[in-house]
């Protein structure tokens, strides 16, 4: 495995196929792809609309496909169901995500934080599975505490996971607050897994920075990469290099992108799909890189409306 570790972080209802398929168009194969959190319950149900969120096809790989649960009979069934007919590269455990209806109503996502002897029964389940795939864990710093991880990573390590990624924030924070990279530093001295750090990653300058300061294997990278898949460009063969602390894009490439990942989107979705197109636009025609374009509040106000590929097409011929 290429060190370091970059890799791009499971969204749910953004790192699907289409994006992932993205992601590896401009910029090859040196990176990790997690797609979106599926429930193992569904999973197990055989929810029709569940198995098309795993769907992959070869060249999205290396991927991870991630679960969510707090079942352990439950969670091994679904991690051997998507083994099996899926074929991921990998199985990731949720043992991260704040949204209410996950780590309120259920013991699963960051819940599990509260519940340490669950999740080592979940990762224990899973094992046992015997899947001759890697297992990790995404989880965060804590449930309310910054320092609650340091108690539960050992134990998730003890488990039999390969590999632990660590978001730099409590439950309570959500995706608020600044982000703590250094208890992800050392929790990387507790552990002789391979970690991942992850949050506020935006730029070449942030993975070199969060790295030094982490000590970690790798990075993470989530909302970073919105609307900006040439992030993960600054990986280079085997060796790292910081191109620049904002990757330049040009107009035209910009442009080229988006009705390309619009053309992937449509593809998977249908013609309906450009609706739910229209949050991937809000983050491509968003932050610095537009900044000096002429009317570009007014672009965008248009591109929030915007329902066929022709539309899109109009739009984007005007700024060019």
């Amino acid at each position: 495995m290429l060190k370091p570790i970059i890799a791009l972080a499971p969204m749910a209802d953004y790192t699907d196929q289409p994006f992932s398929l993205l992601c590896r168009e401009v910029a090859g194969k040196n990176f990790i792809i997690y797609r979106e959190m599926v429930s193992s319950q569904a999973i197990t149900r055989g929810n029709a609309k569940t198995f098309g969120m795993c769907e992959t096809v070869r060249r999205e790989h290396p991927v991870i496909m991630q679960i969510f649960g707090d079942q352990p009979v439950v969670m091994a069934q679904a991690a051997r169901i998507i083994a099996e007919k899926f074929q991921p590269d990998g199985i990731d455990i949720n043992m991260g995500c704040p949204v209410p209806k996950i780590a309120h109503k259920t013991r699963a996502g960051a819940a599990l934080m509260k519940y340490p002897d669950l999740a080592v029964e979940i990762i224990e389940a899973i094992k046992a599975e015997k899947l001759g795939l890697p297992l990790s864990v995404k989880t965060r710093l804590g449930w309310s505490a910054d320092n609650e991880i340091f108690d539960f990573a050992p134990r998730l390590a003890k488990a039999g996971i390969d590999l632990l990624t660590i978001h730099g924030r409590t439950k309570a924070q959500g995706y608020a607050g600044a982000v703590d990279w250094k208890n992800i530093g050392v929790v990387k001295k507790l552990l002789k897994i391979p970690v991942l750090a992850n949050g506020d990653i935006r730029t070449p300058a942030d993975i070199k920075r969060c790295l030094a300061v982490t000590g970690a294997d790798g990075v993470m990278i989530g909302r970073g990469a919105l609307g900006n898949p040439w992030i993960f460009k600054t990986v280079r063969s085997s060796q790292f290099s910081v191109l620049s602390s904002q990757f330049t894009v040009s107009k035209q490439e910009l442009i080229r992108t988006v009705l390309r990942h619009a053309e992937l989107h449509l593809a998977h979705y249908g013609e309906r799909g450009m609706t739910t197109f229209r949050k991937h636009l809000a983050w491509y025609f968003h932050g610095e890189r537009v900044a000096g374009w002429s009317d570009v509040k007014k672009i965008r106000a248009e591109l929030v409306r915007v329902s066929t590929m022709p539309d899109l097409q109009k739009i984007l011929e005007r700024l060019e």
